[in-house]
């Protein structure tokens, strides 16, 4: 039985999908910080590329990727689709399980593909330096990796407790050239304003957001880079899932179920948007299901209203679900899925129906991430065990009913830099989230 199913490089998708020309309704438009009216494109190019603005309301369902970044892309894209045999028979389940793997980049996950593409378009207009914030450290990553690759300096603030829970991550970003701030930090008003009140404070996305983003206005060389929510970071994802669709076609069969983990939405919404346009025109039924943790239940507890992206309120309002830009998660594992806000498309396509979403605590996320392991041979990271331990729900639930389901993962990256999560879990350290 075939277990690999991969492109010729000849066959690398050219353009992104724009998933905006299919929605049948324009996404309610950012707020401007200030005013609360509508922004204009044109203010969000004080910290984004023109490019990426343009992007981020144009309409053309396609849109084509420059060569230069294609030519990087090639590094390691196409990204091999696995069957999941060993793990079918484990569980004994009538499912195919199928995982498109990102874990195969330079940094070990899927962000690299948005990264790449806005780190070109800012050399291209002269950016000499950019900032951002990371989570789990995957995002910040990416980022030196691009910027080292087109010759622009690097900043990144990275979530306190992650800064602390996974150093090997901060020495990547250090070893592509990255001047890496652990968050919240005394260099920037926000940061300091976050001190004065908690000392200890763990950080949270929001309040890196706002460091970078206060640091990235203050220097006329610098420009923000944001590693998802915004419709041009999920834009630049969707090169997964054009070529799932190519793997697929290849494997002889078609998903019933898309599964992916959701902090921000980007990696998620790179796979499943290809699979909701190809659906559509087909007239198929796919299910689509997000995955995210019980410590931060953005979809599954979250509001949807205009919020702040960031902790200060520097950020533009964007309509989505939301626990509050104050919100500051527990210290889970999962860094890379502790984020108060939703991408917006995302969050039209839960209130459409389109997308499900399911909470899981971190516990029973590992317990699925070590199965894994034993029968695939990877170790993924703990964003993407989230979406792991879905599938195997997902599977059992198959193998008790007798329905042979196709189900689809998207394993967003590697856990090599998670080692800490493993141990504490086989230790019988890792908290419950329900307990945090």
């Amino acid at each position: 039985m075939k277990r690999i199913f991969n492109l010729p490089q000849e066959e690398l998708p050219r353009r992104w999908y724009n998933v905006l020309a299919d929605l049948g309704e324009p996404l309610p438009p950012p707020l401007d910080p200030r005013t609360k009216e509508p922004l204009e494109p044109e203010a969000l190019k004080a910290l984004f590329a023109e490019e990426c603005v343009a992007q981020e309301v144009s309409t053309d369902r396609f849109i084509d990727i420059p060569e230069e970044v294609l030519e990087v892309y090639r590094l390691w894209r196409p990204t091999p689709l696995f069957r999941a045999v060993n793990l079918e028979r484990a569980l004994k389940t009538p499912a195919r399980i199928y995982y498109k793997y990102e874990g195969t980049s330079p940094t070990g996950s899927h962000k690299p593909n948005t990264a790449v593409a806005q780190a070109y378009y800012h050399k291209v207009e002269g950016t000499k330096r950019l900032t951002t914030e990371t989570g789990a450290g995957q995002w910040g990553s990416a980022l030196s990796f691009a910027c080292h690759v087109f010759g622009l300096a690097c900043t990144v603030y990275m979530v306190r407790v992650s800064y602390e829970q996974k150093p090997y991550r901060r020495v990547m970003m250090e070893v592509y050239g990255a001047e890496v701030i652990p968050s919240p930090s005394e260099r920037t008003e926000a940061g300091r304003k976050i001190l004065a009140k908690e000392p200890d404070s763990t950080g949270s996305l929001g309040i890196a957001i706002s460091e970078a983003i206060e640091t990235a206005l203050n220097d006329p060389g610098t420009k923000y880079s944001l590693g998802s929510v915004l419709n041009h970071v999920l834009l630049h994802q969707t090169i997964v899932g054009e070529e799932a669709l190519l793997q697929m076609e290849m494997a002889g069969d078609y998903p019933d179920v898309v599964v992916g983990c959701v902090g921000g939405g980007s990696n998620f919404g790179g796979l499943m948007l290809p699979f909701f346009r190809d659906a559509q025109s087909r007239g198929r039924k796919v299910e689509f299901v997000a995955t995210e943790p019980v410590a931060c239940p953005t979809i599954t507890k979250g509001e949807v209203r205009y919020d702040y992206g960031d902790t200060a309120e520097m950020t533009p309002l964007l309509k989505m679900h939301t626990l509050g830009h104050e919100f500051v998660p527990p210290p889970i594992h999962a860094g890379g899925l502790r984020y108060h806000g939703m991408a917006p498309i995302v969050t039209h396509l839960v209130r459409k129906g389109v997308v499900k979403a399911v909470a899981l605590d971190q516990v029973h996320v590992f317990e699925g991430a070590v199965l894994f392991a034993q029968t695939e041979g990877i170790i993924p990271a703990p964003e993407s065990a989230h979406a792991v331990r879905a599938a195997i729900d997902l599977a059992k639930q198959c193998a008790e009913t007798g329905e042979e389901k196709v189900i689809l993962i998207g394993l967003s990256g590697h856990g090599h830099f998670d080692m800490s999560a493993y141990a504490d879990y086989l230790a019988g350290k890792l908290v419950s989230t329900a307990s945090l």
